[in-house]
């Protein structure tokens, strides 16, 4: 059975790969640094046969955006500046990757989303695709950009709440 923990000495950091050089540094040298000093927070899938194998991972922090980088018909509707729950990282392993992992990871992230609105203010969920690639994976979530910052992508909580 798998599960989704917050990051720890226990699991094997070292062990994972997703491809991505950059995410895989991240979760080696610095996730945990984040974790003690309140910056973030990153969570892993593991299943109970190895506690210790990361399968996936994603990092949330909270973060303030522009209302010029969400798209115009959110973006009439709120101040100049707006708070949001940012979605920082995401990898899978190489070997569960085309698996279904990423989504069950991004689902994780949405209702976490709407937990953490609950207790603080927040009006969605942004993430900065680190390519275009990236950013149509997120689309078929429901995450929109706009013109003049295509890698900002953002999904309201309405969306999420649905």
């Amino acid at each position: 059975m798998k599960r989704i923990e917050l990051l720890s000495k226990t699991h094997d950091r070292k062990g994972f790969d997703c491809g991505e050089a950059a995410l895989n540094q991240f979760l080696v040298r610095t996730a945990r640094q984040h974790i003690q000093k309140g910056l973030s927070r990153t969570f892993v899938l593991v299943d109970n046969e190895q506690p210790s194998v990361i399968i996936g991972f994603f990092t949330l922090s909270l973060c303030e955006v522009r209302v010029e980088c969400i798209p115009p018909r959110w973006a009439k509707k709120y101040p100049s500046i707006v708070p949001g729950v940012k979605l920082a990282r995401l990898g899978v392993s190489l070997d569960w990757q085309r698996q279904g992992i990423g989504g069950i990871l991004l689902v994780e992230v949405m209702q976490r989303a709407l937990v953490i609105a609950e207790n603080a203010g927040v009006i969605g969920l942004f993430v900065d695709a680190k390519d275009f690639s990236a950013k149509a994976y997120y689309e078929r979530y429901g995450f929109e950009g706009t013109k003049e910052r295509p890698l900002l992508l953002f999904l309201p909580l309405s969306s999420i709440s649905k």
